[in-house]
């Protein structure tokens, strides 16, 4: 029961507290698929830090229907400097262990999925983000190309050319 007092107004184009759960019950768990898929190797706290980066901007969102987008340009944008970042830190010290598989690569690891989770992991940054946000997230052009930061015809390109990579890595299999 939400009492008078308890309800804090909000400024217009502002994410409510009650917003920001359904958000995060909403998109959390594709969130980390989508960080997994890009490469993190820590996708939960990837997803965790895009909420907590909306969270700090909820006040300054203009219009809170675009949110998903944020969250989603959020996730590849971390994902990308968290795996720059990883690769500087790794020549400058002795390879690590492997890493645990996260959830989502466990299941593409199944016998019938692992030469193209192979192929997939072989292209370019570009076109693993744009096949990943295309396919997997099920997103539009432009807003596969708005979660990259590029534009609707280089996002058409990255995934014209990363299809054809598949095409060729899988012997000609149609996808």
């Amino acid at each position: 029961m939400i009492l008078a007092e308890d309800v804090t107004p909000r400024e217009p184009g502002s994410l409510s507290p009650q917003m920001l759960e359904e958000l995060f019950a909403a998109h959390y768990p594709r969130l980390v698929g989508l960080a997994g898929l890009l490469g993190a190797d820590d996708p939960e706290d990837v997803a965790q830090e895009a909420f907590a980066r909306l969270h700090g901007r909820a006040r300054a969102l203009r219009r809170p229907e675009t949110a998903p987008a944020y969250l989603r340009a959020t996730v590849c944008n971390l994902t990308r400097n968290r795996r720059r970042h990883l690769r500087l830190a790794r020549l400058r010290q002795p390879p690590p262990p492997e890493p645990a598989a996260a959830a989502e690569l466990v299941v593409l690891g199944r016998e019938e999925h692992r030469e193209l989770a192979g192929a997939l992991d072989r292209l370019s940054r570009r076109q693993r983000e744009a096949l990943v946000l295309r396919y997997w997230l099920d997103l539009a052009d432009h807003e596969v190309a708005e979660a990259m930061g590029v534009s609707p015809g280089s996002a058409k390109t990255h995934i014209r050319r990363g299809l054809a990579a598949l095409q060729r890595a899988l012997g000609g299999a149609s996808l």
